[in-house]
């Protein structure tokens, strides 16, 4: 699980560090929405482990919505998203900045780009569509652009995204306002799998990747679980040294048990 901070970005807060375990939303004295440590019992909670990162309402709730979507009841989250507690608005973050474009020009040698890296659409009008990257994508207002939004204020051509070897490179081309990678405002940056861009601020996407492409992403991303977890774990695994004697004792009990009934019962 990769280490996440939660932003108010309206809001002239540090950002909150989300370890492993049960945040609960709520207002305070001031009346503004802010995480209330320790708190299960909260009608809004942000629940973290090791595998990913759900937001849990209970029924009568103020208003939450996820991505411009309503959340009644549950909602799986991902780094990068936008969540809306009663008219707040907080974001996901990464702990790790956004990665930025090398200069080294491209090796013509390299191998050609793997079909299987996708861009696949998970909010707005591009909901449910998935983008290879065989070549190069234009992203902007314009006719010819591969991905079209088509916003007033949306620049003719607003970004280019390009499989480069390994590495979906994202690149601004003029844009007014730039794109948001991981719930970070960027110019260019290095997409990684599980990375999630937002253009004009709520055309969502997600790069999809093989899993070699996932395991790179794990190497170089800090993990929240490696600390938190390395005590219980050591906990569970000297539990299960204990408990083979226990079950040999056991079964060496019930063989001399069936013995016995035999011995008896032959008599």
């Amino acid at each position: 699980m990769e280490a996440v901070r939660l932003r108010f970005p309206d809001q002239e807060r540090a950002d909150h560090p989300l370890s492993i375990g049960v945040h609960g939303l709520g207002r305070r004295g001031r009346g503004e929405i802010d995480l209330v440590a320790g708190d299960e019992h909260s009608a809004v909670r942000l629940c973290v482990d090791r595998r990913g990162m759900w937001l849990a309402v209970d029924e009568g709730a103020p208003g939450v919505h996820v991505n411009g979507r309503q959340v009644r009841r549950m909602a799986m989250l991902r780094v990068g998203d936008a969540v809306y507690v009663d008219g707040a608005e907080m974001r996901l973050v990464s702990a790790q900045p956004p990665r930025t474009v090398p200069e080294e020009p491209r090796d013509a040698s390299a191998p050609g780009p793997d079909l299987r890296v996708v861009l696949r659409g998970v909010g707005g009008h591009f909901h449910g569509r998935s983008f290879t990257l065989e070549r190069p994508r234009l992203v902007g207002r314009s006719a010819d652009a591969d991905i079209r939004i088509d916003a007033p204020a949306f620049a003719d051509r607003h970004a280019r995204l390009e499989l480069v070897g390994e590495q979906v490179v994202l690149r601004d081309l003029g844009s007014a306002e730039g794109s948001v990678v991981n719930g970070e405002p960027v110019r260019d940056a290095v997409l990684l799998a599980g990375d999630q861009v937002v253009f004009d601020a709520h055309h969502r996407f997600v790069v999809e990747a093989p899993r070699r492409l996932s395991a790179r992403r794990e190497e170089e991303a800090p993990h929240v679980a490696r600390a938190a977890d390395a005590a219980p774990r050591r906990e569970v695994d000297q539990g299960g040294a204990w408990r083979l004697p226990w079950l040999l004792l056991a079964a060496v009990a019930i063989a001399a048990l069936l013995a016995a009934l035999l011995l008896f019962g032959s008599g």
